[in-house]
């Protein structure tokens, strides 16, 4: 292609002149310039301008011509020094169009040659393993049907690497590859060497002593590498998990009373020989500090200390906890909105008292700025709706600005477990008493679909399709169906859970199942169902009232002829369908008591139901756990306390599928229906369930000595129970009296990749004759 203007040029007479070339003579003279050596230049290479009619583009495919020239800035017939030629020349490279570019003036015409860079036909990543492709395609710069760039190659290679350094695998080697196809086309592949793992061989600590290392190792999220370490990536060596590991252990120190605490350094040694870290954390620990005394106090008028000191709810002697102080200021400050005070905050004015190690702290009522909350910003929720993350917030457009109700907030939207990340930060808004809340999410997966095996204590091995989403179409809203198929039984369940149910803290629930029974454990067979729409909210800080209505029925069939007559005259009266209502009342100080190291979990069941059918009953449970840990926190002592009675209102016989049957996971030691009253007339010596049970459970957890990576711990157990009570005993013929029950046993705990196992050892201490044994038990481990 030519552009002729048809002027009068001055003509470069001589060899080809290049771009390159002048690069090169000017970066020789600024050396010999810089290196004191002087040289003589020719005034005519330096000062000869040239004139062009004629500008000819070679090499074009899909960019325009035009595009070159306003990249060459040179315009025909237009007088040019060999400077501004190279200024073309760089601007030219410099575009990112083109994979090679030449200036060639041949006499009264400038020849640009141009080779553009290919368009990509395909992008593939070659020998990855142990990371998926469709992990690497969302995060490549690189696309196919685009023009290829080498400074996107580039990223794309850093981005790969980073993925394999996450994940420990620090050797990681990645080489981009052009293969070249036809019609300027061309696949980009990168080639992937991964390497092995590189692993924390050991994780010790240096200036510890309230703490062992085997105790700081739990804290941390990094994890000496173990048998399993073919299945465990967290003793892979990650530098930024260290950094986490950092903040974590400080946070496990000061919410134990240890406020000087500080880690002094990390050393992370790496050993060619055993290709691994050795990481050590140099830690010193300070002192122990409890509360001392705590005092209320405020220059504010119309103000009562009293009602505030009540309300923060520290006890002198309990050991020093930030979560505590923080809890504390931000009950009082809840209060002081209640009371119609805005602006008001809690300044904590600390004294400590180094004889007696104690935190004296004076909570004074202070006002504080006048800040308004201008808005609430969300980005990034690309699913989750804006109303879900809102619901976190106490505070909205137009409150006063709490610092701490918006930390509080960001701990709340984290919780919801929607989020891979979570960040919440104020900046100043329209005017300097104005803030913008900004909340920045990153979602994640929050839904899951599973089809295997199963097993329980009650019900064998058997069948197992779930499906399970936490954040429902972005309302945080959770849905569950499971079906379970066993050794005797098949159960299918639907649960729905709206927790915000008209934009408040308040929980709609839906759930419904139906369940069969065959031939196996018992001599007949059943099937029962239940629908059970409900609704719960707070009624203080620590406790929760669930209300709901139910509709719920049952029958057994099939009894065998060599069964008791309780269960024939079951099966004659057919299936029973009633309603009832019911209530749920808990109090739960876990996550938010005064005592990170314990907690308490109380729960009250009542129902009253069979309404619409030949019977009706009232029916009541009751539960209360407590949790401490002892020996610097090295021993989890866990007592439970558990019972529950069911009662006909109209004189009617209760139903099977309505009365108390123990199983293991209640009473160890005994199998599922192996206590509780049993008709020992007939062949088959029926379990028949009881209206009436207790049990108390008490036990012990701790290290057995192993490498704490293993994840193996045990535990010692003492359970004691009974069941008893019929509505229609025979005459007498059936003995329900509460004869007690008791186990002991060992248990192993074992935290492998597929969950938490556990194995339980039982030795019956007491027992009746017909109960049915069970020494042995492998199950899913439990969390308080």
């Amino acid at each position: 292609m030519a552009f002729d203007t048809g002027l009068s040029s001055n003509r470069f007479q001589g060899a080809i002149f290049s771009a390159k070339q002048l690069m090169a003579s000017s970066g020789l003279a600024i050396f010999l310039a810089i290196s004191g050596v002087t040289v003589t230049v020719p005034q005519l290479a330096t000062a000869q301008a040239y004139s062009f009619q004629r500008i000819e583009i070679e090499g074009t495919q899909r960019i325009e011509a035009a595009t070159i020239m306003s990249y060459l800035g040179i315009g025909q017939g237009e007088v040019v020094s060999a400077a501004q030629l190279n200024d073309g020349y760089q601007r030219l490279v410099g575009s990112g169009l083109f994979e090679n570019v030449e200036i060639l003036p041949r006499g009264n015409t400038l020849v640009v040659k141009v080779r553009e860079y290919p368009t990509i036909n395909v992008v593939s990543v070659e020998g990855n393993r142990k990371v998926k492709d469709n992990v690497f395609t969302p995060l490549l710069k690189s696309k196919p049907r685009q023009v290829y760039s080498p400074t996107n190659a580039e990223l794309d290679v850093q981005t790969i690497t980073e993925l394999y350094q996450a994940q420990g695998r620090l050797a990681a080697e990645v080489t981009p590859k052009i293969i070249r196809r036809s019609n300027n086309r061309v696949d980009l592949v990168y080639e992937v060497v991964e390497g092995k793992n590189v692993e924390v061989e050991r994780l010790s600590f240096v200036g510890n002593r309230a703490f062992s290392d085997r105790r700081l190792r739990r804290v941390l999220q990094t994890k000496q590498a173990g048998i399993l370490r073919a299945l465990i990536q967290a003793d892979s060596y990650v530098p930024e998990r260290i950094e986490f590991d950092k903040r974590v252990l400080t946070d496990f120190y000061q919410s134990r009373g240890y406020v000087d605490f500080k880690i002094t350094g990390v050393t992370s040694e790496f050993s060619r020989a055993r290709d691994a870290f050795f990481i050590t954390f140099s830690v010193q620990e300070g002192q122990q500090y409890r509360f001392g005394n705590i005092t209320t106090t405020t220059d504010l008028p119309d103000v009562n200390p009293a009602d505030y000191q009540a309300a923060n709810k520290l006890r002198s002697g309990v050991v020093y906890s930030p979560a505590l102080l923080e809890n504390a200021i931000a009950r009082m400050e809840r209060l002081a909105i209640r009371n119609g005070l805005d602006f008001v905050r809690v300044e904590p004015r600390v004294t400590r008292n180094e004889r007696n190690r104690t935190l004296d702290f004076e909570l004074a009522l202070v006002r504080g700025p006048r800040i308004i909350v201008e808005r609430i910003d969300i980005e990034g929720n690309a699913t989750t709706l804006d109303r879900v993350v809102r619901d976190q917030f106490t505070t909205v457009e137009g409150d006063p600005f709490n610092p701490r109700e918006i930390r509080e907030a960001s701990e709340r939207v984290r919780a919801l477990g929607f989020f891979s990340n979570a960040n919440v930060e104020a900046r100043e808004g329209s005017s300097p008493d104005k803030v913008v809340i900004d909340v920045d999410v990153e979602e994640a997966p929050t839904g899951s679909l599973s089809f295997g095996g199963v097993y329980s204590l009650e019900n064998g091995f058997g069948l197992n399709i779930a499906f399970k989403e936490r954040n429902f179409l972005g309302r945080g809203q959770f849905i569950s169906f499971s079906y379970q198929s066993g050794q005797d039984t098949s159960n299918f369940s639907f649960k729905f859970a709206e927790p915000a149910f008209l934009d408040r803290d308040l929980e709609l629930g839906f759930e419904a199942f139906y369940k069969e029974t065959a031939y196996s454990s018992a001599f007949f067979n059943s099937r029962s169902f239940a629908v059970r729409p409900s609704l719960s909210f707070p009624i203080s800080e620590y406790s929760r009232l669930g209300l709901r209505v139910f509709a719920d029925g049952g029958e057994i069939t099939d009894v065998s002829t060599d069964s008791s007559l309780v269960l024939k005259e079951e099966e004659a009266r057919g299936r029973q369908i009633g309603a009832g209502v019911g209530f749920t009342v808990t109090y739960d100080t876990r996550s938010t008591g005064l005592d990170p190291n314990r907690g308490v979990r109380l729960q009250f069941d009542g129902d009253v139901g069979g309404f619409g059918s030949d019977y009706q009953y009232a029916k009541a449970t009751a539960l209360a756990q407590a949790q401490t840990k002892v020996w610097n926190d090295q021993v989890t002592l866990t007592a439970t306390v558990e019972g529950g009675v069911l009662h006909s209102l109209n004189g009617a016989s209760s139903l099977i599928t309505d009365r108390f049957r123990l199983g293991p996971s209640q009473l160890r030691g005994f199998a599922t229906n192996g206590v509780g009253p049993r008709d020992l007339t007939v062949v088959n010596r029926d379990a028949l369930g009881g209206n009436k049970y207790a049990v108390a459970r008490l036990e012990a957890q701790f290290p057995l000595g192993l490498p704490e990576e293993y994840g193996i711990s045990g535990g010692l157990f003492l359970d004691a129970g009974t069941l008893w009570g019929l509505d229609n005993t025979l005459g007498g013929k059936i003995d329900d009296k509460a004869y007690l029950r008791s186990s002991v046993g060992a248990s192993i705990f074992w935290t492998t990749p597929i969950g938490p196992l556990r194995f339980n050892f039982s030795r019956v201490l007491a027992k009746e004759d017909y109960d049915v044994e069970n020494n042995f038990e492998l199950t899913i481990s439990t969390q308080f």
